[in-house]
């Protein structure tokens, strides 16, 4: 398959909405699945075991409409008034009386969450059982990829052959080399891609909705409110972290609106987006070249992540997303090939070391800080101010750096992983 063809089917893949931080909704839309699948009176139990990193990034963000968090009311959600077919917008939609049922399914005791011991940074399993038998439903690799169905120990479902050609699909496009990304991305045509300004609109107006409400910690409102008193100046890099870090705030906190996901994650669809909002909300720029940048944005979110991992104990909007950002800011500029991968030098220098503690409201933090330095990484480049080679994990080329951080993501920072959630499961046993 050609390289335009790969890119667009990546991009057609990897940017979908999302109601809710995935996390939660892929433990919901397993539910839902399992509770589709087989007609009951009385429900026994429902167990649920989940990867380490889902279950990290599950435990204090906000699920939409209940003013509570944690993937126990997630999986309620989708047991009661959940439809698998709405995929990552499951959450999205429903009533007063079903959010009740939810709360009250859980005082009864019939949902349990644990750990899976296991390596896979995807992994959501869940065990309906009911007085008219039983369900297994896995989602692995992927949010919203069902992985296997049983019914009453009888296997009717397993998406093995299809996931290992999508993984090789997904292989093939980050064997390339970014500048071959780039060219490819500059040689579509408009109406191939413009789909992808939709993402502009939906991400802005959740960002825009925290900026009027004060959502969160209140991140964005914050440093609005320091614009407007003067204490800060009204450039693109104030204006990328306000509204990055609002949109955060409304995401975390459990709002309900959608956002764009990038590769799985709304929140790295919030960081891939809103700096290139910003940069449009600054200057003029025709709706073409508008797509080619959140097209770049997104592939390079994507090339990050098939390095570090979907999930990872590297908090993907800050060498991820912001990065891809980063490239998108610089390339509307007028950055040549060498400057754009300086700004993937830059980015990777400045804040690689980013842990990932979970998804919640202190997260808008993180996104503030993200996009702050993809604007100063993208400035920097601009002007040939490059991290040299050999400078900490920096190599020669945007590449070979990516993976340097892969090699951190992964293979030097599983210990991380374990200390950072055990420190988190402590501090809930404590409350």
């Amino acid at each position: 398959m050609e390289l335009e063809n790969l890119i667009l089917d990546t991009l057609k893949r990897e940017v979908v909405p999302a109601m809710g931080c995935t996390e939660p909704v892929a433990v919901a839309l397993a539910c839902a699945k399992a509770r589709e699948l087989l007609l009951y009176e009385e429900l026994e139990e429902v167990k649920i075991l989940v990867s380490p990193n889902i279950y990290k990034n599950g435990m204090c963000v906000g699920i939409p409409n209940t003013g509570e968090v944690g993937l126990e009311i997630a999986a309620a959600l989708g047991i009661v008034g959940g439809k698998s077919e709405k995929d990552l917008r499951i959450l999205e939609g429903l009533t007063i009386h079903e959010v009740g049922a939810a709360k009250k399914l859980l005082e009864r005791n019939k949902i349990s969450v644990g750990m899976k011991d296991t390596c896979e940074k995807i992994y959501v399993e869940v065990c309906l059982k009911a007085d008219a038998g039983m369900v297994e439903v896995v989602i692995r690799e992927r949010h919203n990829q069902f992985a296997s169905i049983r019914i009453d120990g009888q296997e009717t479902f397993n998406k093995h052959l299809a996931a290992v050609e999508a993984s090789q699909g997904e292989q093939q496009i980050y064997d390339f080399s970014i500048r071959d990304i780039i060219l490819g991305i500059e040689n579509l045509s408009y109406y191939q891609i413009e789909f992808l300004l939709e993402g502009l609109d939906m991400n802005e107006r959740i960002a825009q909705a925290a900026l009027d409400q004060d959502m969160g910690m209140g991140v964005g409102s914050g440093l609005y409110q320091s614009i407007k008193n003067g204490i800060l100046s009204d450039d693109l890099m104030n204006q990328a972290m306000m509204l990055t870090a609002a949109g955060a705030d409304a995401r975390m906190s459990g709002f309900s609106m959608p956002v764009m996901s990038s590769n799985g994650s709304g929140n790295n669809g919030l960081t891939t987006i809103l700096p290139i909002v910003a940069y449009r909300n600054k200057y003029a720029v025709s709706e073409e070249k508008l797509a080619k940048a959140l097209a770049m944005s997104h592939m390079i979110n994507g090339y990050i992540k098939h390095h570090i991992g979907r999930l990872s104990a590297l908090c993907g909007c800050g060498v991820a997303s912001s990065t891809g950002a980063a490239v998108a800011i610089a390339w509307l500029m007028g950055a040549n090939h060498k400057q754009m991968d300086g700004v993937i030098k830059n980015m990777i220098a400045n804040i690689s070391g980013m842990i990932c503690d979970g998804a919640k409201v202190g997260c808008a933090l993180k996104l503030a800080t993200a996009a702050s330095t993809a604007v100063q990484s993208a400035i920097l480049a601009l002007g040939n101010k490059i991290v040299p080679a050999k400078n900490g994990i920096v190599a020669e080329t945007a590449e070979e750096t990516i993976e340097n951080l892969g090699k951190l993501g992964q293979d030097g920072m599983g210990s991380t992983d374990t200390v950072i959630l055990k420190i988190m499961k402590e501090m809930q046993v404590a409350l």
